[in-house]
């Protein structure tokens, strides 16, 4: 006999509606400088999550850059700020970012032969980089279907895949295959957008503590 997941008492959709509330009021602090050098060592691609303020987001990006930056030293490394809405109400909004993440990837990757990548998604931000590595978000909270994937030529130059509240999982999905031994996936205990009948959204706003190790993680690949 099939089971039917009985639905949770919060909602994933009312979980994102939340986040990106709590998100918007947040007063931003100063962030860590994260513009692009033409060819580093190592280039930080990072997506938002929805509606979070920051230069690459005040709760993951900025943080998570900073220690990624520390780590490595005396490597050279650089960010690149997904352009994409990170927007409840664009129903394209995943598919924006994937594309361009995407081309930003192929675009440094042909400009700069021995760079290498260390991809950073929160959120929203992490389904656009489960899409741009071929793991379909299609049908989680704020998801959508793939359109463009990383070419499987540059898949050696990802180092790592640091992801934080990954819509995905709450819908039984996880980064396999070719990437996946190089992905930390963190869903902290409660969080409604990654687990399923997850009741503690306050869990979803608390991974700009795993910085640190999200950061030796990455080290640890490249």
């Amino acid at each position: 006999m099939i089971r039917v997941p009985r639905k949770p008492l919060f909602s994933a959709t009312a979980a994102a509606a939340a986040v990106g509330f709590a998100v918007a009021g947040l007063t931003v602090a100063a962030a860590p400088a994260a513009s692009a050098a033409p060819c580093t060592d190592i280039d930080v691609p990072v997506a938002r999550g929805t509606g979070e303020p920051g230069t690459l987001g005040f709760i993951v990006g900025d943080p998570v850059f900073s220690a990624v930056q520390n780590r490595l030293r005396p490597r050279s490394v650089s960010s690149y700020r997904v352009d994409y809405p990170a927007d409840l109400g664009q129903p394209a909004s995943v598919q924006k970012g994937n594309t361009d993440l995407v081309n930003h990837v192929r675009t440094q990757a042909a400009a700069c032969p021995s760079q290498r990548f260390v991809l950073v998604g929160y959120s929203q931000g992490a389904n656009v980089v489960d899409n741009s590595i071929g793991i379909s978000s299609d049908g989680a909270i704020v998801g959508g279907p793939i359109v463009a994937t990383i070419p499987a030529d540059l898949a050696p130059r990802i180092a790592a895949i640091v992801l934080f509240g990954n819509p995905i999982r709450a819908i039984g999905r996880s980064v396999t295959g070719t990437y996946q031994s190089r992905t930390k996936d963190y869903c902290a205990a409660g969080d409604p957008i990654c687990q399923f009948g997850g009741t503690n959204i306050l869990a979803h706003l608390s991974y700009g503590g795993e910085a640190n190790d999200a950061a030796a993680f990455a080290a640890g690949k490249v």
